[in-house]
């Protein structure tokens, strides 16, 4: 039994290589499917007749690092094949509003303007991402949100603050930002 090496063609490359890449990247989006927010709702804003609809999706994700404060944001979804497939480019219009849903509680030191959540909006080169800073002047966080692009970033952003207050009659330490933001 003798064997024969063929060599692949250029287009077989091409799809060998995209197929390792989609692999890999379905592979990090499993991997981090325990940091996904919760959806709350979508709504169609645009009708397609064959494929899905392009919508407004409205999110959900608690602040991993400081106990009491969650945010709300919507992005825009795109339909039609591109989307269903995961191969549209998202657009970067993103609102934002964060706030105290219990007593605030902070778990460790965090850097001004650090990342809260991240996600991807493209198959390659797009990511949107909230991250969070502290006012210590006013006691209060600031969120923002952000999509960046590996070459052309965008300035498209929103931004959401809270104010740290106390949280019903028991709750009479209110902790500063300030202490936990170097």
């Amino acid at each position: 039994m003798t064997f024969r090496i063929r060599r692949l063609g250029d287009s077989r490359w091409r799809m060998v290589a995209l197929a390792a890449v989609a692999t890999a990247w379905l592979a990090g989006t499993t991997a981090h499917a325990a940091d996904e927010p919760d959806l709350i709702f979508r709504r169609s804003t645009v009708f397609k007749w064959v494929s899905p609809n392009d919508k407004l999706a409205t999110y959900g994700v608690d602040d991993p690092e400081i106990e009491g404060v969650a945010c709300h944001f919507t992005v825009p979804e795109k339909g039609g094949f591109k989307g269903w497939l995961g191969l549209a480019e998202q657009v970067s219009d993103i609102s934002l509003s964060c706030r105290q849903i219990a007593p605030i509680r902070f778990k460790d030191k965090m850097e001004q303007g650090a990342d809260m959540f991240s996600q991807r909006r493209s198959l390659f080169f797009k990511k949107m991402q909230i991250v969070r800073g502290c006012d210590a002047k006013r006691n209060v966080l600031v969120y923002m949100v952000y999509s960046d692009k590996l070459i052309d970033g965008s300035p498209k952003n929103s931004t959401s603050s809270v104010p740290i207050m106390p949280w019903g009659a028991s709750d009479s330490n209110v902790q500063k930002c300030g202490d936990f933001f170097k």
